[in-house]
C-alpha cells in the first residue's frame, strides 16, 4: 500500500465511524423532534382506507 492510499483509508474510516458516533450521540441527547413544521395535519382516515379524490 502506498502512503496516499493509507491516508485516504484513514480519512474514510474517520468520516464513516465519526459520523456514526456523532449521530448516535445526537439521537441519545435528542431522541424525538421537539417541533414539527407547519402543515401535514392528520385527516383521521383509517390507515388502509381507499383514497377518494374530488375530481
Amino acid at each position: 500500500m502506498t502512503p496516499s492510499a493509507i491516508i485516504l483509508f484513514v480519512l474514510a474510516a474517520v468520516l464513516v465511524w465519526g459520523g456514526l458516533i456523532a449521530s448516535t450521540i445526537h439521537l441519545i441527547r435528542r431522541p424525538e423532534a421537539s417541533h414539527y413544521p407547519a402543515g401535514g395535519d392528520d385527516d383521521e382516515r383509517d390507515e388502509h382506507a381507499v383514497i377518494v379524490h374530488d375530481t
